[in-house]
């Protein structure tokens, strides 16, 4: 979220200070203390916070699994180029987060260990 604006020499970019700004405003945030101010208030309700990885959950098609950036057609719409399931692309990465979490709550860190490092060497396959 906090990329920079400014663009290239031949591209330049538009709103750069205001950009900027919300960059600015965004990393200085205390991102720690929200999540821990967030597990004690889940902890006080009764509650529980798993902190589940987000790597590549706007990628991964909910349906048949498959990691590809194509996948990310536009900013809101996720077309899976192997099984052609189509959503939201939030919608998608939402999803994976509560099947991440679900995954977590049964299986522990060992779900995410090998399936992190699956996904891992899915998207580098691609790049290569």
């Amino acid at each position: 979220m906090s990329k920079s604006a400014a663009g290239t020499v031949e591209n330049p970019s538009k709103n750069v200070a205001a950009k900027s700004g919300l960059n600015k405003a965004i990393l200085d945030q205390g991102w720690g203390e929200f999540r821990r101010q967030l597990d004690y208030k889940m902890a006080w309700n009764g509650g529980i916070l798993f902190a589940v990885p987000a790597h590549y959950t706007s990628q991964e098609c909910p349906e048949c699994h498959h990691v590809s950036a194509d996948n990310r057609q536009t900013q809101a719409r996720f077309v899976c180029v192997k099984c052609h399931y189509e959503n939201h692309a939030d919608h998608v990465g939402a999803i994976n987060v509560v099947e991440r979490g679900h995954r977590l709550l049964a299986c522990g860190d060992a779900a995410f260990s090998r399936s992190m490092k699956q996904e891992l060497a899915e998207v580098s396959q691609l790049s290569s």
